[in-house]
């Protein structure tokens, strides 16, 4: 009798210790995932990464401002982490080997390491991203503080999706990189090409991402904006194509994008452009097409008068209204 009792229950025992197995494992295999995202953090102050919690521990390398940092463990006024030392990536699904940078795991200092529990977090590394981004603008300023401003306003937007200065933070890291690229391409010999694409472009996909992840706010508007500049020609070559085309588009921004802070510039720069095909239809023998476009120009300068009288484009537009009424060049030898 004992025996047949014991037949039945040796599949239940075994079957248990499955399930039990198998929860572990579910345990073991998620757990990692959901708590990666309340393990990072990133750094406001450069700090040294030792191979152990002492100041006088062997160094193992330097991890600076706006470093993704995965905190692995904490030990008084130390913190085990993973550093992340390579450049934001344009995407969050980036799987590029040559954006994987390097990594090196160590000890740092915790008193400079801003994580995702720490009160104002989201402002206390917007605020070391804007005073990076003014040592930058200064003559003597810090030694690639561009760089730091860049990785710690994206830092602002990577660790807190949700703060409300999300979406400025990654406006401002996208446009210092727009920048960097921008004067890089315009000291190559390709800058003074006519045709857009003939030169050499800006990386466009970190003001795709504002506009993909901030519809409809005033930063997806600017980085609209920027976007424009990737159309334009090196140099006209004195032909009316270029300031057409370009005029045309600086139009059609201004139309899609009445609110946006860009607007009034967008609409200046698109009746400057008409005020220059004045004097370029001349060289072409195309009066008509000449006048037409000092009505354009004077027509698009009053409406950012009269639209956005409080800004400095306004001032620059009654400039550009005297200019053209008084048979002023805005172009060319004389306009310079």
């Amino acid at each position: 009798m004992r025996r047949l009792q014991a037949t039945p229950q040796a599949p239940i025992i075994i079957d248990m210790r499955l399930r039990l197995i198998v929860i572990a494992a579910v345990f073991c295999l998620f757990s990692p995932i959901a708590s990666a995202d309340a393990q990072r953090g990133t750094l406001v102050h450069e700090e040294t990464i030792r191979v152990s919690p002492a100041t006088d521990a062997a160094k193992l390398g330097e991890a600076g401002r706006g470093h993704e940092l995965i905190i692995i463990d904490t030990s008084r006024d130390w913190t085990h982490v993973e550093a992340i030392l390579r450049e934001p990536r344009k995407d969050a699904d980036e799987d590029d080997p040559e954006s994987q940078g390097k990594t090196i795991t160590g000890w740092v200092s915790s008193k400079a390491l801003v994580s995702l529990s720490t009160p104002n977090g989201d402002k206390i590394v917007f605020g070391e991203a804007a005073d990076s981004e003014d040592q930058a603008s200064r003559r003597r300023g810090r030694r690639d503080a561009a760089q730091d401003a860049m990785r710690l306003y994206y830092r602002v937007y990577d660790l807190f999706p949700a703060s409300p200065l999300a979406a400025e933070a990654l406006f401002r890291a996208a446009d210092i990189r727009w920048q960097i690229e921008r004067s890089d391409v315009l000291t190559r010999p390709s800058a003074r090409e006519r045709d857009a694409y003939m030169r050499g472009q800006i990386d466009e996909q970190w003001m795709k991402l504002v506009i993909k992840k901030f519809p409809g706010t005033k930063w997806a508007d600017q980085a609209a904006f920027h976007l424009i500049e990737n159309k334009l020609c090196g140099d006209w070559q004195g032909a009316s194509k270029c300031p057409e085309k370009e005029a045309e588009m600086y139009e059609k921004y201004a139309k899609e994008h009445e609110q946006s802070p860009s607007a009034p510039e967008a609409l200046y720069d698109a009746a400057w452009r008409q005020s220059a095909l004045i004097e370029i239809y001349r060289t072409e023998a195309n009066q008509k097409k000449s006048e037409q476009a000092k009505e354009r120009s004077l027509g698009l300068a009053q409406k950012i008068v009269g639209q956005y009288g409080q800004s400095d484009w306004s001032a620059r537009a009654q400039m550009l209204i005297f200019c053209v009424q008084q048979g002023v060049p805005t172009w060319g030898n004389a306009g310079e």
